[in-house]
């Protein structure tokens, strides 16, 4: 089986992904944490993540597996490597390098697991759009930006809600709006949003609909 959770910025997509990889034993994937890479890679080689060349030799130079095995380096998880993610996730030529690593996890997942589960913005509209459950998850824009606020604060980071929320809607726009695989629910997917949920109500309700897919099969 193969679960795609598509949705924006700290909707809560992430903890949701790892808790359902956790619940069914299913291997994860985080393809934001490869277009984190990306940018930082471009940002440290003191490049523009905006330009294509530079955008496009860094992920030529990407090493998927030894980035997943980066997990949560806080270098990767930054609200400028959030920023870098999205800029050159608007280039087409880097989401091409990056697609079938992507799509090769979802046929192929690691360590003989049975399932795959993957988050991101283009899974059920891009990556993956046989996998038998779609997830988008949503929340408030004023919501969101307070969780990935008190998250970058928690990591050390000196930002205000209202700061985050100007570069989360500038971001939001830009994940959208692009031209190639902008972030948009898939036709069949089950909208959650998380605004007034908790993450085990989330969890739950995602766990309701997923067992209505599996009683179809």
């Amino acid at each position: 089986m193969i679960i795609a959770i598509d949705g924006l910025a700290a909707s809560g997509k992430g903890t949701l992904a790892k808790l359902l990889a956790r619940h069914y034993d299913f291997a994860h994937l985080d393809t934001g944490l490869l277009y984190r890479a990306v940018g930082v890679a471009v940002l440290q080689a003191g490049g523009d993540p905006t330009n294509p060349q530079s955008a496009t030799a860094a992920a030529q130079a990407l090493n998927p597996q030894s980035v997943l095995s980066l997990g949560d380096t806080p270098a990767l998880r930054s609200h400028a490597a959030g920023d870098a993610a999205s800029k050159v996730a608007a280039i087409p030529a880097v989401r091409e390098i990056l697609l079938d690593f992507q799509r090769n996890f979802c046929a192929n997942p690691p360590s003989g697991k049975s399932g795959a589960v993957l988050d991101g913005r283009d899974i059920g509209t891009v990556i993956a759009p046989q996998a038998e459950v779609k997830l988008f998850v949503t929340a408030a824009p004023e919501i969101r930006a307070e969780r990935r606020a008190k998250e970058l604060r928690a990591r050390g980071e000196n930002v205000t809600d209202a700061a985050v929320l100007v570069e989360m809607q500038a971001r939001d726009a830009r994940d959208q709006e692009r031209g190639v695989a902008p972030t948009r629910p898939a036709d069949d997917a089950y909208l959650l949003d998380t605004s007034r949920q908790s993450i085990d109500e989330a969890l739950a309700a995602a766990l309701a609909f997923i067992a209505t897919k599996q009683q179809k099969h």
